[in-house]
Parts: structure tokens; sequence; C-alpha cells
């Protein structure tokens, strides 16, 4: 097979140019992963580097896997020894071998999102600062802010000048004191760690250049300073550095991400050959045009402008609701459409939207139509809770060091130790300078046990229990180790008890068939590897692309996926663009950047849809369409919309009580009225009642049957005189 053959001139010369720094600028849709994946496979087979030698650098697994399964029907055997992952994962390994040299155990944990809550939430109680005035969130992202501006607890309290700042700070030195004690770190501190290991230990840092001869990474535009200060690192000795990115898709940088780096890449590495790939093979021409529209309304961008041989397809359709409500049913109606009528499938449809919280509608109304879908950032396997338990316990086993499990599972079960039990040995604990572990294994030798004869057998039973698990867990494979923790636990028995526990007992069995991926490795290796695995999952990485399903999904999280069909929700002002873009040149550019991404993720069919009213976290605002369907050229575009459509939005907003002027009718419904629905037809009243300076009204439709309609929204039409067969009433 020759390499290169199926290749267009520019992504022949984005694979062939394997010497020195190479800036692949790659618009969506380009074929940047094949050519990731040609380059590497081209190193191996037609340059004879050695698959060690060469250093793979992704943001997801998913992509991770996808590369390398493309490298194996590629390469076969040969692909082995690339190393190929996220920079979590790489960095991960990378201290696991080298840790302890910056004083972290080869054992260490990593805590996620929700572990790095909790922590602060400890620290917060610790330091009696109030939850509701310095939330969590707040307090977390300021520390990762810090953490990827490589400021340490030092750095940071000499640069803090607020109030918050200087709450910040303290912290952020407990955070990192109970991180430290646990053996444990957070996503931040693989990367940190990693790049303060190779500025205090040059010795390593020139084994690992002398390792990696090629490195390649992807997404460039998302990496943030550290990230890039990594891969300059690993790349000062040989220059044989290739970044693969796209400015327009820079949509990061609420987590940091510096779109900076890939404009700056020249100036770091003079020199570099950069290579344009303006090819796109995935959308129609009319998409690509559209999509092309609205990122030229950015000003700080490079030139890259997108060409297809695709056909021209169908028209966007921009569609235009009175609400929420039937902006979804036109998603869902639409969705069936092209099912029956169309030949697509079920999973072929994404709906997109700027922020999680317009996910509900349209699920409850995908619920109606009986249309399948998954919804992408509800609640994560690895994030359930009877699945998080059994990871707390394996974490405990692996690192006896680790408070924040052994918090979470010294009474689950439940053996009797509350709240009271636990926060007094968190005191002996703190006083003793230990861990809760060793706090625990002292307190039981004490002569005379602090606690009541009833919790210091609970306590003294969990140590037994741990300390028996920890000796099997030198023996058994995982799965085994897992049936071994719920056997000694009781925990089938604790989640058969609970509300769903059929459902969650099936979870664990699903960890118990993720941990057995593992059964090759011998005990202590499959634990690391395993807890890694369940630790840096991300939120698309589980996606499923044979499960014939919708997809519901934001636009941060859809980027590098694509569907046949496409539908952006909620195009208006104030949610895309955000309203908190409305003051920042710079993050309105972002806006423009996150709504190219969502266009360019369709590959025929496009819908852009906004509605002229919308209740959101409990208010109802009228907003006007997005700045963003302005720049669509009209040749583009198809409109579909109510007929309330030429109603102004303050008209239709003001429209609140029954029997004020609606259409320019004069209704005054009641039960028992016929009426009739653009969408849904005729019906006959049912129920109204008054809800929110408005009234719900209950509407019995012929074809469609029951719907709850709010009348300042509904394009309702008294019908004077109408009967209807007894049957359907």
């Amino acid at each position: 097979m020759d390499i290169v053959a199926s290749f267009n001139p520019s992504q022949r010369q984005a694979v062939e140019t394997t010497e020195g720094p190479l800036l692949v600028l790659a618009g969506p849709g380009s074929g940047k992963t094949r050519v990731i994946t040609h380059r590497a496979a081209y190193l191996i087979r037609e340059c004879g580097i050695n698959p060690l030698c060469i250093m793979v650098v992704t943001f997801t697994n998913k992509a991770a896997r996808e590369i390398q399964d493309r490298l194996g029907l590629l390469l076969g055997q040969q692909e082995k020894g690339v190393t190929l992952g996220t920079f979590h994962s790489i960095c991960a390994r990378i201290l696991r071998r080298e840790g302890k040299t910056v004083g972290l155990s080869p054992g260490f944990v990593i805590y996620d999102d929700d572990d790095q809550l909790s922590l602060i939430k400890q620290v917060l109680r610790e330091s009696n600062l109030d939850a509701k005035k310095y939330t969590p969130r707040s307090l977390l992202s300021a520390i990762s802010g810090a953490k990827n501006h490589l400021l340490d607890t030092e750095a940071y309290a000499a640069q803090a000048q607020s109030y918050f700042e200087e709450i910040v700070q303290r912290v952020y030195e407990r955070y990192q004191q109970l991180l430290q004690r646990g053996q444990a770190v957070d996503f931040d501190d693989l990367l940190l760690k990693t790049v303060d290991l190779f500025n205090e230990h040059p010795a390593v840092l020139e084994k690992y250049q002398a390792d990696y001869h090629y490195v390649m990474v992807d997404e460039f535009q998302d990496t943030n300073a550290v990230q890039y200060i990594f891969i300059k690192q690993l790349a000062a000795g040989h220059r044989n550095i290739c970044v693969v990115g796209d400015p327009d898709q820079s949509i990061y940088s609420w987590r940091f991400a510096d779109i900076g780096n890939i404009r700056s890449f020249e100036e770091d590495f003079p020199g570099a050959n950069v290579v344009l790939l303006e090819q796109n093979y995935r959308s129609t021409g009319n998409i690509l045009e559209a999509a092309s529209d609205i990122i030229a309304g950015n000003v700080q961008r490079k030139q890259n402008k997108l060409w297809t041989e695709n056909e021209e397809g169908v028209k966007i359709t921009v569609a235009e609701s009175l609400s929420e409500a039937e902006e979804a049913h036109f998603v869902a109606e639409e969705i069936e459409r092209l099912v029956k009528e169309e030949g697509m499938s079920f999973k072929d449809s994404a709906v997109m939207y700027r922020v999680n919280a317009q996910s509900r509608v349209p699920e409850e109304i995908f619920m109606r139509y009986n249309i399948p879908y998954r919804l992408i950032g509800g609640t994560r396997f690895y994030h359930r809770h009877e699945v998080k338990d059994v990871i707390a316990y394996l974490r405990l086993i692996h690192n006896l060091q680790d408070d924040l499990s052994l918090l979470r599972i010294i009474n689950v079960p439940v053996r009797g130790v509350g709240q009271r039990t636990t926060q007094r040995i968190q005191e002996w604990a703190g006083t003793k300078k230990v861990s809760l572990y060793d706090a625990l294994k002292q307190i039981m030798n004490e002569e005379r046990s602090p606690f009541n004869p009833r919790i210091t057998r609970a306590l003294t039973g969990f140590v037994s229990l741990i300390d028996d698990l920890v000796i099997e867990s030198g023996c058994l494979g995982l799965p085994g180790l897992i049936d071994r923790v719920i056997e000694k636990t009781g925990y089938r028995e604790h989640l058969m008890e609970s509300e769903g526990g059929e459902s969650r007992w099936e979870n664990i069995l699903e960890l118990r068939e993720v941990a057995a991926e593992f059964s090759e490795f011998e005990p202590h290796e499959a634990m690391v590897s395993f807890l890694e695995k369940v630790s840096l999952v991300s939120e698309v990485d589980g996606l499923d692309d044979e499960v014939d399903a919708a997809t519901l999904i934001t636009l941060h999280q859809a980027k590098g996926l694509e569907f046949r069909v496409v539908f952006i929700i909620g195009m208006e002002e104030g949610l895309l663009p955000h309203r908190r873009a409305f003051d920042s040149p710079e993050e309105m550019e972002e806006e423009r950047r996150l709504c190219y991404v969502g266009v360019t993720r369709a590959k025929e069919r496009l819908y852009l849809l906004r509605t002229y009213c919308r209740s959101f976290f409990g208010t109802r605002t009228a907003n006007s369409p997005s700045r963003f369907l302005r720049d669509i050229s009209s040749h583009l575009v198809i409109k579909e919309g109510s007929p309330a459509g030429h109603l102004k939005p303050e008209r239709i907003f003001n429209s609140h009580l029954v029997g004020e002027d609606f259409l320019d009718n004069e209704l005054t419904l009641k039960i028992g009225d016929y009426v009739c629905h653009s969408m849904f037809g005729d019906g006959v009243v049912v129920n109204c009642f008054p809800v929110r300076n408005d009234y719900e009204i209950t509407v019995d439709f012929k074809e469609e049957g029951v719907k709850k309609l709010l009348f300042s929204l509904a394009p309702l039409e008294k019908l004077e005189g109408q009967e209807f067969p007894v049957s359907w009433r």
C-alpha cells in the first residue's frame, strides 16, 4: 500500500515533510486525523524510524483510539511501540516512572473533577469559609488557572492583590497539602509536575528527548501554557515537531487554552514549514459556504479558505418558533421525517446547543415522540454513585493514604460510622499529621479507644477489611478483586435495597467488564492502569457510533465529531453568542468560532433554530436573532416558521391573558372550544388555568393527542361551529 496514494498535494506535503518543525493548519473536515496517522506510518515504514521514537499527543482518548486503530490497519504489528495518548495520560506515565524525583509516589491516584470539588469543600469546612460566598467551583477554577500559568502556592501568594485572591491562596495551599498527604494529583498537576520535573532535572529531560525523535500534536490550538512548554521541552533536542490545528476552532479559553500558541509557533521554531489543508471532505458546498460566511466576521485569524468538491447539497434551514417547546417539536418531527422518508437512522442526527440546560425540552419532546437519544454531558458512567463507590474501594486498597476515598466508603455500606465520628478521626489525623487510615490504625492500637464500643468495633472491622483486601490484591486479578470487595462488604445487598437497585447493579457488572480488559497485566500494573483510565476518561470517549440514537450535545463537546444532520438550537442573542461575550471582542470572536465549529459538524443537512420567546432559568425572555444568522448569505438559506412569525418579540411576550387580542383575533377560550394549531392541527380545549402571568391550555388534538401549551406563545385559532367525531372526543 502506498501510504500517500490517495492524498491531495497538501496532505502529501504534510506527511512527507518529516524533518524539522512543521505547522499544519487544517480546516474542519480536511482529513487531519488521516494526515497524523499516515505521517506516523510513513516515518515507520518509509523512513525506517523505530516506533519507540515517535510520540503522538491528542486531546481525547477517543481520538487516540481512532489513530491507533488506523495505524494498526496501515502497519499491523509494526505500530506497536508508538507512544500515543492524551497530554494527561502521557504525563501520568512519565510521573509513574520518574515521580520519586519530585517527591511523588509511583502509586499516586488521580483526582477527577468531583474529587477535586470534594477536597475544596473539605478545605472550606476546615477554614470556616462560607461555601455560598466562596463557591467551590470558582475556587477550583482559580487554582486551575494558577497552575496553568505555572504559579505554585508561593508564586500565587506573591501576586495576589484582591481579597478573593487571598482566599484563593489560603485554599490553594491547604488543597495542595491534602493532595500531597493523600499521595494524589489533580489533572493540572499531571502537566505541571512533569514540566517541573524536566526543569529541575535536566538529565531526566535529556533522556526523554533522546527517546522521542519525532513528536506530533493534534488539536494544537487547544493547548494551554503548560502543555505548550511540555511540548517545547521534548522537542528542543531534535526539533522534529509537527503540530496540527485550526485557530478557527479554538473554543476552550475557559479551560485556559491559549490561541496565541498556534500564532507564535513560527517564532518559537524559526524556519518552520507551514502547510495549509483547505480541501474539505465532510460537508456539502452550501454548508461550507455558510461556515465561511460566519467565520469571516473574525478579525484576528489566519486566512484559511476552505473549499470542497462535494455537491452543493440542500439549502440550510433557518426555522423560527414561538417557544422552545415548538422548537423541539420541529426538531423531533424533522428527525422522524428524515428517518421515514429519506432512509436515515436516528444516529445520523445531532442536536447541539450552547449551554447544558437547553437539553431539557428536547429530551422531554423526544420521549413523547419515542425518539431514542443519548445525552452527552449527563451523568457519566464513571461518575455514577455506585461506580464511584467501588472505585473508591479500589483506590484505597491501592493507596492507603487516599483520604478522600476512605471518607467516601468508611460508612458504605452502612457501618454505623457517622459524620461526627469521621470528623473526630479527621481532627486526630490533623493533630498527628498522618493520613486517615494511619490515624485509624493508631486509634485502634490505643489501650483505651476514644470511641464507644459499638463504633470501635465498626472501625476495627473496617480496618481489618481493608487490610485483608490489600493482601488479596497482590494475587487476584482486577475482576476477582472487585468480586471480593462486593462479597466482603455486602455491597450488592446494599444496592438491591435502594431504589433502582437492579440497574445500579448492572452498572457494577459493566465496571467489572472494563476491569477484565486488564486481566493480562500483573495485579499492581493492572490496578494502576485501570484507575488511570477511569480518572482520565472524557465525556465523548464513551460515544458508541453503533447505537441508533439521536445525540444531544453541547457545541463545546461536539468538536471533533461529525453527523449527517445537525440541528443547532437557540440561535439567539444572549445564547449564541452568549451574553457574557457582549462586552469583550475576544470572547465574541470565540463565540463566533464556537458557532463555526457547530456548523462544520454537519455533513449533509444543517438546521439553525431560534425562538421569539424562551423560558430559561425560570425567566421568560424575548431575544433577537443571533448575529451569526445575519452573516449567512441569503441564497444559502430557506426559512421556516410559525404563523406568528410576523409578530415582534415584544408583542408575543406581552400577550399574556386569555381574552386579549392575539394573532389579530379576539380569543375568549373556554373548555370545550375547538381550535386550530399551525403544527398540531385541529383540537378541543380540555383544560385552562393561570400560570405565571399566563395561561396553560391543554388541548386534545385530533391527530397529535393531548398537548399542554402556553396561551401567549401558542398559535391557536378558535374554530366557530366546528364539530368533531364523538369517537375522537
